[in-house]
């Protein structure tokens, strides 16, 4: 009989100043955290049936003593976010005398930051985990298995072990598709990790998880994880079918959200599928509204179409669309900051991720910045936050402080009440949803809850809120529900938006005062990263 094994599974947490922790729309719903790590419960379902898995998700529970106790061995890693507990974990296992591995994307893009774990795993975990178990089972404790990059047969990705999750902690449930993307953005890891032909799962593969949920009693909002959803559309027109099949047979039981490029709004067939399909939200990087920048950072599919009219044409399929935007790139050759609150004013896009440029390891932009000599030395030990607080670590072609000043005024102008529920006024008017919202257990509850504490998140809210929600039940009561979500979220975005003004206006103020100093660039030598 083979031994089993105890497996500790440990989501870190994420750096709490962050866009997307959403907390207080989280307590209104009842939930702890917005989503569900996928990821671990996918490993999980690599692992010999006869071992037993615990998972402890840092971000909504306590990790314990006794939990350490019982494993024979811990699995933890993540997201750059995660990094700083994600590491602490690790100095927890080796204190305690636990063997510790440790896989993600952060691992994958920076594993020499994880020396310090007894095994990495390298890559998609689906064609290595097989040769971990086999060598932790032959008595090795340390190792490094590494999968060829974008290279992975996703159709034989199992079933995620969903049984782990404790589902009443989460705003949305997560599953997959695809993975890759067709496009080659300069600063994004996607294609880097995940490679640029996307691959998809067979339909019969997603219908089994859907299956999984809803036999677990899941009920709601599901998230495709897909970093393209549409990156491969020839297999997304076979499985939209089967999908929407699946959710008339059960009733509509799930609203389904992804993250998808703008050439959507080209395709009005597959849009339309998307919307029959009960998808309600998409989230698209947008980026920057100028055409230098669109080019350079070789993001052009956004730059053959009129943004506002591609963003209406999804509003009115009835999909709202949440976007995403960067300041600080090298081709900005004045203040961007009007253009960009123009844009987003112009597109009534209410929640937007508006982030400060980072070089993440492995990108085409840190392999340029590098080569320039301009990527700072040591940004790659620490993260404080996301790239709302700890964006451009590189040395910017536009004085410092201007960057600095275009992204503080955006958010302080796209996040004030005013502009914020103005935005969600005109989404309301234009969503065009023809399919009423399912109510779920919960949903009034947290309307009562919003109703209450809109106030919180700041003077003016609660005027604009009411006045928002009164538009819209004049003009597309169907709507309401969504833009109640776009609210709820505000009771985050707001104080956030506020908080993040804080520290940019502090990082001003040293630069203006002298006390803050370009630190060393890392040059490249003999393929080897070393100060400057």
């Amino acid at each position: 009989m083979t031994e089993t094994c105890k497996v500790l599974m440990i989501f870190p947490l994420f750096n709490a100043n962050s866009f997307w922790n959403y907390k207080e729309a989280c307590d209104l719903a009842g939930a702890r955290y917005p989503a569900a790590p996928l990821g671990l419960v996918t490993v999980a379902a690599l692992l010999p049936r006869d071992w037993e898995v615990r998972l402890v998700n840092r971000n909504t529970e306590d990790l314990v003593d006794a939990d350490y106790d019982w494993a024979d061995m811990v699995m933890t890693g993540g997201m750059l976010p995660q990094r700083n507990d994600a590491l602490h974990i690790i100095e927890t296992c080796r204190a305690r005398g636990k063997p510790v591995v440790v896989g993600g994307p952060d691992v994958t893009s920076s594993p020499s930051l994880y020396s310090a774990a007894n095994f990495q795993v390298l890559g998609e975990a689906e064609e290595i985990m097989d040769d971990f178990v086999a060598a932790w089972r032959s008595g090795a404790r340390q190792g490094v298995f590494e999968a060829p990059m974008g290279k992975t047969d996703v159709t034989k990705s199992p079933l995620p072990r969903f049984d782990l999750l404790k589902l009443d902690q989460y705003l949305h449930v997560g599953i997959q598709f695809s993975r890759g993307c067709p496009f080659s953005c300069e600063f994004c890891d996607i294609i880097e990790l995940y490679g640029r032909v996307p691959r998809t799962k067979t339909n019969a593969q997603v219908m089994a998880e859907l299956d999984a949920l809803y036999a677990l009693g899941y009920r709601g909002h599901v998230d495709f994880v897909d970093d393209n959803l549409i990156g491969n559309k020839k297999a997304l027109k076979k499985f939209l079918p089967d999908l929407k099949r699946w959710q008339n047979e059960k009733n509509f039981p799930f609203e389904f959200s992804t993250e998808a490029s703008i050439n959507l709004a080209d395709d009005a067939d597959l849009l339309r599928s998307l919307a029959d399909t009960n998808f309600f939200a998409i989230f698209v990087g947008i980026e920057s509204p100028d055409t230098d920048s669109l080019v350079l950072m070789q993001k052009k599919q956004n730059t053959r179409r009129s943004l506002q009219q591609s963003i209406e044409t999804i509003h009115k399929a009835g999909i709202f669309v949440n976007a995403g935007f960067i300041v600080g790139f090298d081709s900005e050759k004045g203040s961007v900051a009007q253009g960009m609150i123009d844009c987003i004013e112009d597109t009534s896009i209410p929640v937007c991720m508006v982030g400060l440029l980072y070089a993440l390891p492995t990108t085409q932009l840190t392999r340029r910045l590098l080569a320039e000599g301009r990527l700072f030395s040591g940004s790659e030990q620490t993260q404080s936050g996301d790239q709302c607080t700890a964006g451009l670590n590189f040395e910017t072609k536009r004085p410092r402080r201007d960057v600095l000043n275009d992204y503080r005024t955006v958010l302080a102008a796209i996040y004030d009440p005013v502009a914020y529920f103005g935005r969600v006024r005109r989404l309301g008017r234009m969503l065009g949803r023809k399919r009423a919202h399912r109510m779920i257990k919960g949903d009034l509850r947290s309307f009562v809850r919003l109703m209450f504490r809109i106030h919180r998140a700041g003077p003016g809210t609660a005027g604009q809120f009411w006045r928002m929600m009164l538009d819209c039940a004049l003009h597309n009561p169907r709507a309401l529900p969504y833009v109640v979500m776009t609210s709820a979220l505000y009771l985050h975005l707001g104080p956030f938006s506020r908080q993040v003004i804080a520290e940019i206006d502090r990082e001003i103020a040293d630069v203006e005062q002298g006390r803050w100093h370009v630190p060393p660039v890392v040059r490249h030598v003999k393929a080897e990263l070393v100060p400057a």
